[in-house]
């Protein structure tokens, strides 16, 4: 099912390069031009994500991200902007935005950052297992069996994402746009330090981490 999103920007050339790749990308991409007609636009359905540039005609996209918190919406926004001064990013996040996106920037960042702003929308189910090991989100308790499992915050964020795409083969990148928030510090190489540390606590527990070289990991059943 295409992902809604609704791309607010004024730059027509650049509007129409973004609506066919995010469209490519199996996106429903709606596009408004100017800050009230954005505003607006936002009081009726919300799309799954907004893509919101900062500067608009009528009102600029600070405005348009503060009066939407303002309502009480918590739609994830990204801001685009061409300003790369660390006042600006600062107020942005201030006035509530979930990530921030300077141009120029490449394509396929964009489609990554979309996805993982959508990802966080909606909740993961609240029981999560494969073999003995089991993930309970809700208490935030894990286990092997009858074996209480302890994890770091971030090693519990790559086990619930391994778990949610168990079978699949996912990337580092993607492990990153899931569970780090805006500015987190997290790099590849302490992914594969987590993964590291995953392998060994996960011992007995009837699953195992795979590296699939030059793409990333796969989680499945087996030792």
């Amino acid at each position: 099912m295409p992902l809604p999103l609704l791309l607010v920007e004024d730059d027509a050339v650049l509007a129409d390069g973004l609506v066919r790749t995010l469209q490519a990308q199996d996106m429903q991409v709606e596009v408004l031009r100017d800050g009230i007609k954005a505003d607006a636009r936002l009081q009726g359905n919300q799309p799954t994500v907004v893509v919101l540039d900062i500067g608009l005609p009528g009102i600029d996209g600070f405005e348009v991200l503060r009066r939407l918190r303002a309502r009480g919406t918590t739609t994830p926004v990204l801001l685009l902007t061409a300003r790369d001064a660390v006042e600006d990013r600062v107020r942005g996040l201030e006035a509530g935005a979930d990530d921030y996106l300077v141009k120029p920037f490449a394509s396929a960042e964009l489609v990554a950052r979309i996805r993982a702003l959508a990802r966080r929308v909606a909740p993961p189910p609240s029981q999560l297992g494969l073999g003995s090991l089991s993930l309970d989100s809700s208490t935030r308790r894990a286990r092997v069996g009858e074996r209480p499992l302890e994890l770091s915050a971030r090693e519990w964020g790559v086990l619930e994402y391994l778990l949610l795409h168990a079978g699949r083969v996912v990337s580092k990148q993607q492990i990153i746009d899931a569970i780090a928030p805006w500015g987190d510090d997290l790099t590849l190489n302490a992914v594969e330090v987590y993964v590291s540390r995953l392998r060994l606590k996960l011992d007995g527990a009837g699953v195992a981490i795979r590296t699939i070289r030059g793409f990333g990991y796969l989680l499945e059943a087996g030792d």
